[in-house]
């Protein structure tokens, strides 16, 4: 939910004049770091294929 409104809140950003070229950067690092955590989550929560 956190990633989709970050998503949002950069679409926003993006449309506005002057874009804020800083805020716009922290935002994507943060979504970005929240895509990694996301994908090592699932990695443990899987099973592996092993077997």
């Amino acid at each position: 939910m956190e990633h989709a409104d970050l998503d949002a809140m950069i679409d926003r950003l993006a449309e506005q004049a002057p874009v804020d070229e800083l805020a716009l950067q922290r935002l994507k690092k943060r979504r970005l770091a929240l895509r990694d955590m996301i994908a090592r989550l699932e990695a443990t929560t899987e099973p592996d294929d092993l077997a």
